[in-house]
């Protein structure tokens, strides 16, 4: 007998190098561990070639679907109507990895964050 699958939340964020900088957007069910990521340049590619580490912007979906969904469309954006996303919902470009680290509650079966931030993650980390 199949078990009825849960939704999991899921993320988008848009990252930048600088306020008014280069932008990436990404999706995840994890935004502390991902950003984590980001900023430490675990994942070859765009964010660690450009430098984009600043968490600027985010929403969050209770479903994972929803959120790749939202990525898709925001990828399609122009820049400007990305800039002003960022600008409505964070006037002064702040960072907000501290404050989303801060109230993340790793999802069952993840290590805590001592140790999310403490070590490299096993698996695809390089």
């Amino acid at each position: 007998m199949l078990r009825p699958t849960v939704p999991r939340p899921g993320f988008v964020y848009l990252l930048a190098s600088r306020p008014n900088g280069t932008l990436y957007i990404g999706v995840t069910s994890h935004l502390a561990r991902r950003v984590w990521e980001h900023r430490n340049d675990l994942a070859e590619g765009f964010t660690r070639r450009y430098g984009v580490h600043r968490l600027v912007y985010f929403e969050r979906y209770d479903n994972i679907r929803d959120a790749i969904e939202r990525e898709k469309r925001l990828k399609k954006w122009r820049r400007a109507w990305k800039l002003r996303l960022v600008r409505e919902a964070n006037p002064a470009w702040e960072d907000l990895y501290a404050a989303v680290v801060d109230s993340a509650v790793p999802p069952e079966g993840m290590p805590g964050r001592e140790v999310i931030m403490g070590s490299r993650l096993r698996g695809n980390d390089r």
